[in-house]
């Protein structure tokens, strides 16, 4: 079986290229020939020898995901549906604004966090995606893109992983993917604008901040623990105090001074004022003694018929922004992006097999009702 080359970052070009007698410096021609001109064809790349052409036409090849459907938005965004065999499909979204272009990129073919707010976890679990799958996705998009807008210039300037899956729980095949992104002779992007996104497995942060630290962002959504357990429930096994502790001690590596909390606005959930009160205190001061250095990033939820929730209405997101905000605390109010294509926050979905039994696990929980506010918040105060 021949090596599929979106599945090394540089070091690991390199390597593979040792095993076929080659130096170095072949594999950086070789890197720059796949990602920065997006070029498949090894009889294309001029300026190898033509010996090494040959060996990568026996024992390498580069393959990218074969698109199932592309949707355009009317702002601009760009989702697309990428099949990665056996039943089982993610998607990638690209949101073009003034100052820069990002793309949202899948790790995993579904999710196994079950995030009760999220229509990806609603889907189940899968598989993980293999490096080559994650690059895949910048890959084919970036170029993609240079045709469509007719330009040789980078038009991804940004990239979260935020799409499909929890990145964290993939960790073998997330770093090699985030050094191709980071690499000078791949994608170029910087440290602080690369994102990965966690629901808070708080183990594997301690280890991206040795390994590749890029922007953090974390799926707070909940401002004690009770709550939290309901809508996330990875929170117990790694509760608040510890990953706030886990945040702070992220930022000693980080490329920027602070968290980015997002935080989705459920109505009648999590977003009344004694909820921002309670963040506001969360966040200066909790176990460890510490406050975090953060910002807030407040999300509109877009509704799926089997989560049951609701958005909060604009008035009352306003009025929480303005308590986090008169409190010292940067908060912004996500744009709600390509919601006539499914491509917003937490609606991607796209076609994947279910291995959790989700659908039974969900049926069991809806007889198991939200606590009211007032009795999350009461637990909350004796703790």
């Amino acid at each position: 079986m021949t090596a599929n080359l979106l599945d090394f970052d540089l070091d690991g070009l390199a390597a593979f290229c040792d095993q076929l007698g080659e130096k170095r410096f072949r594999a950086t021609q070789l890197f720059r020939w796949i990602h920065q001109r997006g070029e498949s064809n090894f009889d294309q790349m001029t300026d190898l020898a033509k010996s090494l052409r040959e060996k990568l036409k026996v024992h390498a090849h580069v393959q990218g995901l074969s698109v199932l459907s592309r949707h355009d938005s009317a702002d601009g965004t760009i989702k697309w549906l990428f099949n990665v065999g056996d039943g089982n499909a993610v998607e990638a979204v690209f949101i073009p604004e003034d100052d820069r272009g990002t793309l949202c990129i899948s790790s995993q073919a579904g999710c196994a966090v079950g995030c009760r707010f999220c229509s990806t976890g609603h889907q189940g679990f899968s598989r993980n995606l293999s490096t080559g799958e994650i690059v895949a996705q910048l890959w084919y998009a970036e170029h993609f893109l240079r045709r469509h807008l007719n330009t040789p210039d980078r038009v991804i300037s940004n990239v979260v992983m935020m799409g499909m899956g929890e990145p964290l729980q993939n960790y073998s095949a997330l770093v090699p993917a985030l050094k191709t992104m980071l690499d000078d002779h791949g994608y170029g992007l910087s440290r602080r604008r690369v994102t990965v996104s966690t629901s808070g497995v708080v183990p594997m942060m301690e280890r991206l901040s040795q390994d590749c630290p890029v922007a953090l962002a974390v799926s707070l959504h909940a401002p004690n623990d009770p709550l939290r357990d309901n809508l996330v429930p990875l929170n117990r096994k790694y509760p608040i105090a510890e990953l706030l502790a886990a945040c702070n001690q992220y930022l000693e590596f980080a490329p920027r001074d602070f968290i980015t909390f997002e935080y989705c606005m459920l109505d009648g959930v999590n977003d009344t004022p004694e909820h921002a009160q309670q963040l506001v205190q969360l966040v200066r001061q909790h176990a460890t003694g510490k406050g975090v250095w953060c910002k807030f990033n407040l999300i509109p939820f877009n509704p799926f018929p089997a989560s049951g929730l609701l958005r909060s209405p604009t008035p009352r997101v306003q009025a929480f922004a303005k308590i986090l905000l008169d409190a010292g605390i940067v908060t912004t109010v996500r744009k709600t992006r390509g919601d006539d294509i499914d491509a917003a926050c937490g609606q991607l979905a796209g076609d994947v097999r279910d291995r959790t039994r989700v659908a039974e696990r969900i049926a069991q929980q809806r007889t198991i009702v939200l606590k009211p506010v007032t009795d999350l918040t009461a637990n909350n105060k004796e703790a």
